[in-house]
């Protein structure tokens, strides 16, 4: 489900709870270019394969070099969400940070603010689990709703 505001709003990954959230996983590699990543491991320039199916939660994600064509690319990772408080916040009060947060820091990575780029954000927000297993990270990615990416967004202004 995609959720937006206005012609170039936040595109917002959603599962089953609303919101793709994260938890430990494995990470190995794979034989046909691709890395399956721990999302707890994922970094900034990372480029993300859409998974084939919708997930509440998420253990690990399809990694593969920009070049190769993807849905999303990690643009930021924003630590002690609302300042990491001790229980939960919900997936609300995350989601509503998360809108603020990764538009704050879409420009400085694209080169052009979200409301001017073809491009949209998502993010990825800790589960109740992972919040309380110390998981307090936002993970901003730049996405696009049309044709895959095949090269990073990052410096591209698009």
């Amino acid at each position: 489900m995609d959720r937006r505001a206005g012609a170039h709003g936040a595109a917002v990954v959603a599962g089953a709870a609303g919101v793709l959230t994260l938890l430990t996983g494995c990470a190995w590699f794979g034989d046909d270019g691709t890395d399956s990543t721990q999302v707890l491991e994922l970094s900034v320039g990372d480029c993300v394969v859409t998974p084939d199916e919708v997930q509440a939660e998420l253990t690990d994600v399809t990694t593969v070099a920009c070049g190769t064509a993807h849905q999303m690319e990690v643009y930021a990772l924003v630590p002690d969400a609302l300042d990491g408080p001790e229980t939960y916040p919900g997936a609300d009060a995350l989601a509503a940070f998360a809108d603020g947060a990764c538009a704050e820091r879409f420009a400085d990575y694209v080169g052009v603010d979200y409301r001017d780029s073809d491009l949209f954000f998502t993010y990825l927000l800790p589960s109740t689990r992972g919040w309380s297993e110390g998981d307090t990270t936002v993970t901003c990615l730049a996405t696009t709703t049309g044709q895959p990416l095949t090269a990073s967004v990052a410096g591209s202004e698009r």
